[in-house]
């Protein structure tokens, strides 16, 4: 997936790995009879339960509605300020607006790309929060007790959205294996590719069985169990759910990947290693967080902050490498300017000034190092002509 503009990148951004096994399960599962929601979704759940340590897991259509419906799952009144990172994806924004709620941006730390308790406390003190959505940015687990304490909020009106964050740990424990409610996501440029695809992983039973209900409708009963052997037609509809279910093929390739997910995240651990070598001393480049104790990056993201970002982005793309953004602020996006307000906007002044700098470099699994060497010339050639 080149984002470039040439879009003829001897270098691509990214490229979706998958598991030898996926063909044959997915073949399987259309040789079943049933692929929508069914016995592999099931089966799918309790495997990447299982991987992070997690009570529950309940599979839905992406990490979009997985964050809308736990913040749905809450009850808060209609209008509820909800904080939230202005560097985000902007599914992230949608949520809490689709909830019925209302963003109050959160700054960040320059260093993470992730709030700090600091800037979380800033934040409340503008607005009494009813919850918060947190973002594991590029990989790096934030810190949620710490952040939930900031906020003074509950833990169960706390989301974490981990996009971006198999494969990352903090204090021992995967993201997600302690939590209130985290989203993951399977998009076809995440650690864990699918193509399409989310989660809600969660220590709370009520919360996953709301869940499961909300995101089909709100049907008390899906297809598979309507269908079973000695199973009724009948259902109920307790609570206005929508559709957001996984299907079985989409889960059967997600059990395959899940294997090979480990691999997988050491691959990328070698490739972020060699970047660190490769793009040393070279003027205006700053580099991500380094890993500190008890934190292990996903590194879903390599992100390094340059000079002329712009400008750099254009010569990249001239020598055949894609790069990307992550992300344009929330702030800066002109259907939520309309609705956080001018002064909103404002409240953010680190994320303005590093949105300005974040530069994407290609990461992924198949990444060669001739095709990384190819991208550390390019950026020190760009970087040195400004130096």
């Amino acid at each position: 997936m080149s984002t470039s503009g040439t879009g003829q990148s001897t270098v691509p951004f990214t490229v979706p790995s998958f598991a030898g096994e996926v063909s044959d399960a997915v073949v399987k599962v259309l040789d079943s009879g049933w692929v929508t929601t069914g016995p592999e979704t099931a089966a799918f759940e309790q495997d990447f339960a299982d991987h992070l340590g997690a009570s529950h897991v309940v599979a839905v259509a992406s990490c979009t509605t997985a964050l809308e419906l736990c913040l749905r799952a809450m009850d808060l009144p209609p209008g509820s300020a909800v904080l939230t990172p202005s560097l985000t994806f902007c599914g992230a924004i949608n949520a809490i607006l689709h909830a019925g709620h209302r963003p109050v941006l959160v700054d960040i730390d320059a260093g993470t790309l992730v709030p700090s308790p600091a800037t979380v406390a800033a934040a409340a003190a503008r607005v009494a929060p009813a919850a918060m959505v947190v973002q594991n940015q590029g990989g790096y687990p934030v810190d949620v007790p710490a952040l939930t304490e900031a906020a003074g909020l509950d833990r169960t009106r706390v989301v974490e959205d981990a996009a971006h964050g198999p494969g990352a740990e903090r204090g021992g424990r995967p993201v997600g294996s302690t939590s209130y409610a985290a989203c993951f996501s399977f998009y076809a440029t995440k650690n864990m590719p699918i193509g399409e695809g989310g989660a809600v992983a969660t220590t709370d039973r009520d919360l996953a069985d709301r869940i499961r209900a909300t995101r089909l409708h709100g049907m008390s009963k899906d297809s598979w169990r309507r269908y079973l052997p000695g199973g009724s037609w009948r259902y109920d509809v307790k609570d206005v759910g929508l559709k957001a279910n996984m299907t079985d093929i989409q889960a059967t390739i997600g059990r395959a990947q899940l294997a090979a997910l480990p691999g997988w995240q050491l691959r990328r651990a070698e490739l972020v290693a060699r970047y660190d070598e490769l793009l040393d001393g070279l003027p205006g480049l700053v580099v991500p967080q380094r890993d500190l104790d008890g934190v292990r990056h996903a590194w879903h993201l390599y992100q390094v902050r340059v000079p002329d970002r712009d400008g750099v982005i254009a010569e990249l793309d001239a020598a055949g490498v894609a790069t990307s953004v992550h992300f344009i602020p929330a702030s800066h996006l002109t259907a939520y300017r309309a609705v956080l307000g001018a002064d909103e906007c404002a409240s953010v002044p680190v994320t303005d000034r590093v949105a300005e700098e974040l530069l994407s470099l290609p990461l992924y699994p198949g990444l060669s190092e001739d095709g990384q060497d190819r991208v550390a010339a390019a950026l020190a050639g760009a970087l040195r002509a400004r130096g």
